[in-house]
């Protein structure tokens, strides 16, 4: 595993305001994802804590709790007396179960939002939507990384205005947002017209203020996303 060096735990630091444990987890969980999404730690590779440790030049803590985040996104997986291991690239029959799953939340987030929708609210997605279009689109992930958070954010921004807690902890255990954009490393992002057309949909039909039209929108784009993703993805 190669991953870029941060120098030294001190270099560039004021004296005496060390740098918060959260911040250095969010920099490790940064690098990791990084190396997963180019492909620099491949499919089953392990990933050791202390060796990842001593190459960021931060202490065991930030990476365990890197790796945990990593683990609910399923791009690791933790084997019981063997640490971490890169989780395989998901299939088209996982993209299968994925979709069918994204398609039992997200249009339903879709039209709970729309009847709580508030223009402060709209702006945010509108916001979303901007940023995607203008965002870079790869190949690295540095380059369309952007792009995947944009995206996301659309997303997560619909389930929060649900203003159902389960509804938001339905979406955000799914993880799935993050497992397709691990097909664009190398390539970077293949679809983008087409999803950017989609997101414009969405968010127009949720500005309309009917929620049947915002939840018939959602569902039209999840399953565009599930045919375009199982063409994308290995067969098994």
């Amino acid at each position: 595993m190669q991953l870029a060096s941060t120098g030294s735990a001190s270099e560039g630091r004021p004296a005496g305001r060390p740098v918060s444990r959260q911040v250095l987890a969010d920099h490790v969980y940064e690098e990791l994802l990084a190396s997963l999404m180019d492909g620099r730690l491949e499919p089953g590779a392990a990933v050791s804590i202390d060796g990842t440790a001593r190459e960021l030049d931060v202490s065991p803590t930030p990476v365990r709790e890197a790796l945990a985040r990593l683990e609910h996104t399923g791009m690791v997986r933790r084997v019981a007396l063997k640490g971490y291991r890169v989780a395989p690239v998901f299939t088209q029959e996982d993209f299968a179960e994925l979709m069918e799953a994204r398609l039992a939340i997200e249009p339903v987030n879709a039209r709970l939002a729309c009847v709580r929708l508030t223009p402060n609210h709209l702006k945010e997605l509108e916001q979303a939507v901007a940023d995607l279009k203008d965002a870079p689109r790869g190949p690295s992930f540095a380059e369309f990384r952007g792009y995947l958070e944009a995206d996301e954010r659309f997303h997560r921004l619909i389930a929060e205005q649900t203003g159902n807690q389960f509804m938001v902890a339905a979406y955000a255990a799914l993880g799935g947002q993050i497992q397709r954009f691990r097909l664009f490393g190398g390539v970077g992002i293949t679809d983008a017209d087409h999803a950017i057309a989609e997101h414009q949909a969405v968010l127009d039909a949720l500005a309309s203020g009917d929620p049947q039209k915002a939840e018939a929108a959602m569902a039209e784009h999840v399953r565009k996303v599930r045919g375009r993703a199982i063409a994308d993805a290995p067969a098994d």
